[in-house]
């Protein structure tokens, strides 16, 4: 910032360069609604990853306090971020065809901030980097492909306390005498804190299905010639995206073990 200008409220948010990165491609009222909706999903995804990083440290530096508290808070943004697709839903599905089109080819399965949610909670799933060929943030998905998870960072922090985190089933071993411990054990709350991060994205995703097929019903994503690219290159997809492919999502765990030990748990 210039030093001769005065510091204020709007300065230091950058609210005038925040406002004009709503550009729209139509003259449809609901346009801006879209952009304005999914510029909000990013921004919270950027705060998400800063926490989980942040979440991560905290692990490899044996504060699970820290890392449970700051779980609570990543929860609290995807609850709320699951909660803008009411906005979107106040949307007719006519209205939303009226623009639709001008969308193509971009779709939402090209958020690359998503992808590096999925990738630092584990999910690497290097298919995805085909998608970014040529576009700079491609780097961005490679170094969280190379990074250490959270669920890499939860099994040194179980190590550090002298608790088997392998093979698994010593892991497992372990899962279940902290699922059997005191009520405020810190493994415990960190335990179900993980859990529930889990749930939120696996809720944000059912959400996300809900709201699409209320908007376009079985159409295919606007995103078709991505998962055209995607098949090209010889992996298996299923549709054209849209609620098919999303419904495909629902199942996907960051940590398993945690969600088997419910099965496996014994009193």
């Amino acid at each position: 910032m210039n030093p001769a200008e005065e510091f204020s409220y709007g300065s230091y948010l950058k609210i005038p360069e925040l406002l004009s990165l709503q550009k729209t491609r139509s003259d449809q009222h609901d346009e801006m609604q879209f952009i304005v909706v999914h510029q909000v999903f990013e921004l919270w995804f950027r705060l998400v990853l800063h926490e989980l990083e942040a979440i991560r440290a905290a692990l490899f530096g044996k504060d699970a306090e820290r890392a449970t508290h700051l779980l609570g808070r990543v929860n609290e943004l995807l609850r709320i971020a699951a909660g803008q697709f009411d906005v979107i839903e106040t949307m007719r599905p006519y209205d939303f065809l009226k623009f639709r089109e001008v969308l193509k080819p971009a779709s939402g399965f090209q958020s690359v901030q998503f992808r590096e949610i999925e990738y630092i909670a584990g999910l690497k799933d290097a298919r995805f980097l085909s998608l970014f060929a040529g576009d700079p943030s491609v780097e961005r998905l490679r170094r969280r492909l190379s990074e250490p998870s959270l669920w890499d960072a939860f099994l040194a922090h179980l190590d550090g306390r002298g608790l088997a985190s392998a093979p698994e089933a010593a892991l497992k071993k372990t899962l279940a005498t902290i699922e059997r411990g005191q009520a405020g054990n810190p493994l415990l709350l960190l335990s179900h804190a993980l859990i529930e991060f889990d749930e939120r994205v696996s809720v944000w995703r059912a959400r996300h299905i809900q709201m699409t097929e209320r908007m376009i019903g079985g159409r295919p994503g606007t995103g078709e010639k991505l998962f055209q690219k995607l098949a090209a290159s010889g992996y298996s997809v299923m549709g054209s995206g849209g609620v098919h492919y999303l419904e495909t999502t629902l199942h996907k765990r960051f940590f398993p073990l945690l969600w088997d030990l419910r099965s496996e748990l014994e009193p």
